[in-house]
């Protein structure tokens, strides 16, 4: 029988059908208690004293478990702060029958040690016994920042969309109202539905939201919808025995074949019931798709704002979206975006991003008052990048492939207190085939024998990047960057994604003005 390893808490749990959807599959509710119940325990193991769930990290659900099947949960502590502690969460799924085991979910939870009485609470540090146990210690700090700052990103985001609504909610055809996806239920907190702390049970209040959203989700599409991800959890107060629980439930977008669905949980005890006024205790955005009797995905129809609440729904959901899609390289673990993001709507710089088959790419296109053929020079001479680009520290020629392509060597300033990085790539340019009037300067990294990794840097790798220069007239062009990101060179563009970070737009401006305002220095070279 296999044990769990130090400060680490095992649940295993056989899927009974008093677990499962009308399609056999494992409650995605019924799962939310058991990984709230094990992160509690583990929690509990190490503060000594009792626990509370404070939030939940995204959530991505990557296999669906079926009756007959055996459920088991890993959790740990990676990191204690002064009060609170980050939960590792890894579920898999094992079938019977054939012995195999698949990823079900990899979560992470914070949870708050609760004093008793007026006694402090000072948490002693974890345990690093391994380099993954090293890895994740470090990475719990950079989650705990994008956590701490989640409501100002989202706040800046919604200001900075609103600018916009007219560009964005145009009328279209085949668009609908989410209004008739509203729904309103209501559950009494009963003592099997409290903890041992008294309170209503974390994993029980995420069950009973899920259950609302999963028939809002159902009146978009009538079909069976299924939970694949779940924006962050974050409870705002306790609620206890007797509490009425009044979940409200509404779709915000859709994303082609995803839905977010909006829950709000508002708490009244006897007195506020009978006066009408009640307590937010919690919110919640959970991410659905829904198959057809074939199970083939269905495509959700694109959703039209009316009332002003619609559109802060709507423009709420589009954020959330850029801010999963940033926190993904410190969350660890995969998001599938089968969606083109537009996040900036300017007269001069638009950024794209596109994740398609576990491959992310983003597309930066700018509107530049310079001529195509001597921006094509500028950006052709990479030495001289590190003049417009922070991202380049420097550039340096190592040898001629042929008159139009090169090898050099880049340097990358540092970032989040590691080592600077390098890459070593081959830049190609050509000009526009006849009648043409796109340019093009493409990079790869290549591998040089004589320029081995260095010690003092780490190197890293560009799969597919460069720029098209697309002539509008002789005095202006279009100059379009892209990046086919690779896992070295996305922290570099994820506070961006995620919108607490605006380096690229930066990036692209200085990149303007740089081609607009060259240097006067005689420098165009041949290249």
């Amino acid at each position: 029988m296999e044990r769990p390893a130090s400060g680490e808490v095992l649940m295993s749990q056989a899927i009974q059908p008093a677990h499962a959807t009308a399609r056999g599959e494992l409650s995605a509710g019924q799962l939310l208690k058991w990984i709230d119940t094990t992160a509690c325990l583990a929690a509990e193991k190490h503060a000594g004293v009792s626990c509370v769930t404070a939030s939940v990290d995204d959530i991505q659900f990557e296999e669906t478990a079926r009756v007959g099947q055996v459920i088991t949960i890993r959790a740990k502590v990676t990191r204690a702060f002064s009060t609170s502690m980050e939960i590792s969460i890894k579920v898999m799924v094992q079938d019977m029958l054939t012995g195999i085991e698949k990823l079900v979910s990899v979560a992470f939870s914070t949870f708050v040690a609760k004093p008793v009485g007026k006694e402090k609470i000072h948490l002693k540090p974890v345990t690093l016994l391994t380099e993954q146990d090293h890895v994740e210690h470090n990475l719990a700090a950079e989650r705990r920042k994008v956590r701490l700052q989640h409501e100002d990103t989202f706040n800046n985001l919604m200001k900075e969309s609103s600018k916009f609504d007219d560009l964005l909610f145009d009328e279209e055809e085949g668009a609908v109202s989410t209004r008739g996806t509203s729904v309103q239920s209501i559950e009494l907190v009963l003592p099997p539905h409290a903890n041992h702390h008294g309170n209503t049970f974390g994993g029980q209040i995420m069950a009973w939201m899920e259950t609302v959203a999963t028939i809002s989700a159902s009146r978009l599409c009538w079909a069976h919808p299924f939970l694949k991800s779940i924006d962050m959890f974050k409870f705002r107060g306790p609620s206890t025995v007797g509490d009425r629980l009044v979940f409200t439930a509404i779709v915000n977008n859709t994303f082609q074949t995803c839905v977010e669905v909006g829950v709000r949980v508002e708490a009244f005890d006897c007195q506020e019931w009978a006066e009408g006024r009640g307590r937010h205790i919690n919110s919640a955005f959970l991410i659905y798709n829904a198959a057809d009797d074939k199970e083939n995905l269905i495509t959700f129809p694109r959703i039209q704002p009316i009332s002003k609440d619609d559109f802060r729904r709507y423009r709420g959901a589009i954020a959330r979206k850029r801010i999963r899609l940033g926190r993904k390289y410190v969350i660890s673990h995969k998001e599938e975006v089968p969606l083109c993001i537009h996040w900036d709507i300017s007269k001069q710089i638009k950024i794209y991003t596109l994740e398609e088959h576990d491959v992310l790419s983003v597309w930066v296109e700018k509107h530049v008052g310079s001529p195509a053929h001597l921006a094509y020079r500028l950006l052709s001479d990479f030495t001289k990048r590190p003049l417009w680009d922070p991202h380049c520290v420097s550039c340096e020629v190592i040898d001629w492939v042929s008159e139009d392509d090169q090898l050099c060597h880049i340097t990358c300033p540092v970032l989040n207190d590691d080592k600077p990085k390098d890459l070593v790539v081959l830049i190609s340019r050509r000009k526009p085939l006849k009648d043409g009037n796109t340019y093009t300067v493409a990079v790869k990294s290549v591998i040089l024998p004589s320029v081995p990794p260095s010690p003092q840097y780490i190197r890293s790798e560009i799969i597919c990047a460069g720029f098209l220069i697309h002539a509008i007239d002789s005095s202006s062009c279009i100059v379009s960057y892209f990046n086919h990101i690779s896992a070295s060179i996305l922290p570099y563009f994820a506070g961006n994604l995620g919108g607490w970070s605006k380096s690229i737009e930066e990036t692209a401006a200085s990149c303007i003005r740089f081609l607009e305002n060259p240097p006067d220095d005689g420098f165009i070279s041949t290249f």
